[in-house]
């Protein structure tokens, strides 16, 4: 019986330290640093997850980079951690860095990028509040783009991201 319930004591704290429940808590922690305004605090925990391959976390980080929150200001480098979140399906980063080619800040000015991007993160929404505005972002593209870059990028959502899209990062494979 005392075997039994060292085993249950056991399951019960390895359940309660996964790595889920611990990156949960550890994105909770960088959310409420952000929200008091420690800034460096939260990209230092975000960071850590972001490079295991959490999609919120290199989306957030993606945030505060373009906005040089807690990190020096460089849209190049939220470019690609919204890359990363984006390439994991992760609308919210699809949304950002579709704006980022559309505006060509950080990365060339790229209609058919930015459309591809938006069209994803589009497709992807299961938040109705964002949806019919990303629709309109995605379609004020398009009013720029040609029929044929208009169908090259339909072709490259339809597609998806390259499978290795984080090498940039180093993180590849995660």
């Amino acid at each position: 019986m005392r075997f039994l319930g060292i085993l249950v004591v056991g399951v019960l704290l390895a359940v309660a330290l996964s790595p889920g429940r611990a990156a949960a808590a550890t994105l909770r922690a960088a959310e409420a640093a952000y929200a008091a305004g420690n800034y460096t605090r939260a990209a230092s925990l975000l960071l850590d997850l972001a490079a295991r391959g959490n999609v919120v976390a290199q989306s957030r980080l993606g945030f505060m980079y373009f906005h040089g929150r807690g990190v020096p200001q460089n849209q190049y480098v939220a470019a690609l951690w919204y890359r990363c979140a984006a390439g994991k399906g992760y609308p919210p980063a699809a949304y950002n860095l579709g704006l980022q080619y559309d505006k060509g800040q950080g990365v060339p000015q790229d209609y058919v990028l930015a459309y591809t991007w938006l069209d994803l993160a589009v497709a992807n929404s299961n938040q109705q509040r964002y949806y019919q505005a990303w629709v309109n972002v995605r379609n004020a593209v398009s009013s720029k783009m040609t029929l044929n870059e208009r169908l090259k990028a339909q072709e490259l959502a339809l597609m998806g991201p390259s499978p290795n899209i984080c090498e940039p990062l180093g993180l590849a494979g995660d």
